[in-house]
């Protein structure tokens, strides 16, 4: 008898049953109810399709951060690790020559929560 070899699989696994998009639903919009679900879609970065998805889930949609908040949030984690940095420092060499650093890098940290609205 012929054994059958096994092929390789090739290309992307296939999606679990839960995860599959197989039911579409088609929703009539005035004009206004249709251009506001544009602007909102656009404003959350998504598709329109995923902005009326994740409303049905969870019954909103968080919009992605803005340029902005994106920005203050880089600058936090160059702050974090000017932190790091300055505690090894601290406990390399004392605690003494660093006291004003970590004051320093504080307030700048105080400052940017701040203006995130945290």
């Amino acid at each position: 008898m012929e054994q059958k070899k096994e092929r390789n699989k090739v290309g992307r696994p296939k999606k679990e049953i839960a995860e599959r998009l197989d039911y579409r639903i088609g929703v009539k919009l005035t004009a206004a109810d249709y251009f506001r679900l544009l602007t909102q879609a656009h404003d959350a970065g998504t598709s329109p399709s995923e902005y009326m998805r994740e409303c049905f889930r969870n019954g909103l949609v968080k919009e992605r951060l803005s340029k902005e908040h994106t920005d203050h949030v880089r600058q936090l984690c160059g702050m974090a690790n000017n932190l790091n940095q300055l505690a090894r420092k601290a406990n390399a060499g004392g605690y003494s020559e660093v006291g004003w650093d970590c004051k320093v890098a504080v307030a700048r940290i105080h400052e940017l929560i701040s203006k995130i609205g945290v």
